[in-house]
């Protein structure tokens, strides 16, 4: 069976960070877990072994402490797609296109992806983002431009708080 390996970082500006990766990339950012908690919910998720080695989230843990210090705009990390099913795929692929400090609409991205009509698709593929920040799925609103549900953080205040930091011009 096929592992993820986690490790932590501690002290960002939007509270302590688990972080996954597998052999071929990053797999997981999450906040607020015990390490068991973490780690069930990789096994449940991935349907993968766990083993704490937090040397191999190191590339992963410097990157975020950059981006969340505003010290870096573009991430670097390898990420492991296969993780992901094929509309999340598509969906999360397209958000993680959007240019820092820019905004997408769950509408915008629907069309993107070549399904017009499945905006709220969109927003199931993003509530399900298992690495937010690195998948800046902070950067997608409401078409009447207002921020709905965040999973990382504080929800909708820590998604505000991203968009700030990135400079992002909000309504």
């Amino acid at each position: 069976m096929e592992k993820l390996y986690i490790g932590e970082l501690k002290g960002t500006p939007i509270g302590d960070l688990w972080l996954a990766v597998s052999d071929l990339g990053l797999a997981a950012v999450e906040w607020g877990k015990s390490q068991a908690e973490f780690e069930a919910w990789l096994t449940k998720r991935f349907k993968r072994t766990v083993e704490y080695k937090p040397k191999r989230v190191a590339q992963a843990a410097s990157e975020l402490h950059q981006y969340l210090k505003g010290k870096r705009r573009h991430f670097t990390l390898v990420i492991d797609w296969t993780l992901l099913r094929p509309f999340q795929q598509a969906a999360l692929r397209a958000t993680y296109e959007i240019p820092y400090g820019e905004t997408r609409t769950y509408k915008e991205i629907a069309g993107q992806i070549g399904r017009p009509h499945a905006a709220r698709a969109v927003g199931r593929a993003e509530a399900t983002n298992p690495m937010p920040l690195v998948i800046p799925c902070h950067r997608v609103i409401g078409t009447d431009g207002k921020l709905h549900g965040y999973g990382l953080g504080e929800g909708v205040k820590t998604k505000e708080w991203l968009l700030k930091l990135e400079g992002a011009v909000l309504a």
